[in-house]
């Protein structure tokens, strides 16, 4: 370490006692005022090289601390506290091995069901045609699409035993499903 560093290093050292009152006059005495200065200390220290030579050294030391005190402010603000666990919980997810296993199901249940219903399914649910286009690409009335997508679904919640949509997997699983993929094994029959 050269002198010119030693000399930096002890006018440093000289001004932790006021670096310290000056962070506990801004947040209080105690475990966040010491954090504050070693933080500014070491920032500080990295960036000594940024130093000019002749300058205030405890006013170089002050901005620090006072920029390093508004970051972690800026940091805290984008925070979201949650104490007791609520908003932790509303960000949980369904554990994917459960996804592909319903993925699967809705696979094998799809499969099952009558052409033109699962056609009217995939046409409405998955290729998010209206009803009305639905109707003119199958060749029937839209009353006729709209009883075969009901039927479907019915058909569908039959065949899985489920009562409602929350039993199943993530949705990211569902939709893959319904993307229908070219390698897909749903197979769709054109109905005249």
């Amino acid at each position: 370490m050269s002198e010119h560093s030693l000399e930096l290093k002890d006018e440093m050292v000289a001004c932790i006692p006021s670096l310290r009152a000056f962070a506990a006059s801004l947040v209080g005495m105690g475990d966040r005022a010491d954090d504050l200065v070693q933080e500014a200390l070491m920032k500080a220290w990295t960036n000594l090289g940024r130093f000019e030579p002749g300058t205030n050294m405890k006013a170089w030391l002050f901005t620090i601390l006072r920029n390093t005190l508004y970051s972690t402010h800026r940091k805290r603000k984008r925070e979201v506290q949650d104490v007791d666990g609520r908003y932790s919980a509303t960000l949980a997810a369904h554990p994917n091995q459960t996804g592909h296993l319903d993925l699967d199901d809705f696979c094998r249940a799809l499969d099952q069901l009558p052409d033109d219903q699962r056609e009217a399914l995939i046409l409405i649910g998955a290729s998010g045609f209206s009803y009305e286009e639905a109707a003119e690409i199958c060749g029937c009335a839209i009353g006729t699409v709209k009883s075969r997508v009901n039927r479907a679904r019915s058909r569908l919640a039959d065949i899985m035993g489920t009562e409602s949509t929350s039993e199943f997997g993530p949705d990211r699983a569902v939709e893959a499903v319904l993307a229908l993929s070219p390698g897909s094994t749903v197979k769709i029959s054109a109905m005249e």
